[in-house]
């Protein structure tokens, strides 16, 4: 299993798109810090600091696109077929694929948070509010942010595997955060807080939005519905792969 894993990080290594998803990434935190920070007038203290680096899980976006590449883009350019016949264990290769982006999916997690940390430090220090550096809240919720990215990239995975189409499984996933989940969270609120991208929200938010957000589950139930999702996806895809043709 060590040397798959090894395998697929070189094959990922040699491919920009992925990388440059893992790079946008913490821009995306920056750009949320700044805009909350700008847009909210009222007194920084370490509720908004969790609020700040909830901006982390977000991220998982990217991570999520990220493993929907690590295998669709496999189909796409024909790899699948030379990979599978170098390892015809098809189920061990998924669960490479699975194993190495989650690790990659947590790393992306830890940079987007350090750079979230100091980018918040900055600000409050440019406003002149004093920074809780042990602030327990906030440090939760970067870790929750950090589990969010490596799930989300292990889901991503499980969707470019089931899939395949690299454009279909990119619009299918955006569809399904944009559409799906934006309209059951507005329909039938008490069924939303289930659905993947809503637990993942619960996991990663600030403490101020699991307070005041009903359709959020608390932070550790977020998690375990996540860690389902993630083993479903998992499952699913080493299914499918070892019964359906490469081809």
């Amino acid at each position: 299993m060590n040397v798959l894993i090894r395998i697929e990080l070189l094959k990922l290594r040699t491919v920009r798109s992925p990388w440059l998803l893992v790079s946008a990434a913490p821009l995306l935190v920056v750009a949320g810090i700044s805009g909350l920070v700008m847009s909210d007038k009222k007194p920084l203290g370490p509720a908004e600091q969790s609020g700040a680096l909830a901006h982390v899980g977000l991220a998982a976006l990217f991570m999520l696109l990220f493993g929907i590449l690590a295998v669709a883009g496999e189909y796409r350019h024909r790899t699948i077929t030379d990979t599978c016949l170098s390892t015809p264990a098809r189920g061990r290769v998924v669960t490479a694929k699975i194993a190495l982006c989650a690790v990659l999916g947590a790393l992306s997690g830890v940079l987007s948070g350090l750079v979230g940390v100091a980018v918040a430090a900055a600000w409050w220090a440019d406003k002149g509010a004093s920074f809780a550096w042990g602030d327990s809240g906030m440090w939760t919720t970067v870790g929750g942010g950090i589990a969010e990215n490596a799930a989300f990239a292990a889901i991503g995975v499980g969707v470019g595997a089931l899939i395949r189409s690299l454009v279909g499984a990119i619009a299918v996933a955006l569809a399904w955060i944009a559409l799906v989940e934006g309209i059951v969270g507005q329909l039938v609120g008490g069924l939303a807080r289930w659905l993947p991208f809503n637990a993942g929200r619960a996991l990663g938010a600030g403490a101020k939005a699991l307070a005041a957000g009903t359709q959020l589950l608390p932070r550790w139930g977020g998690g375990v519905v996540l860690a389902g999702y993630t083993l479903l996806f998992a499952a699913a895809a080493i299914a499918v792969s070892v019964r359906r043709d490469v081809s």
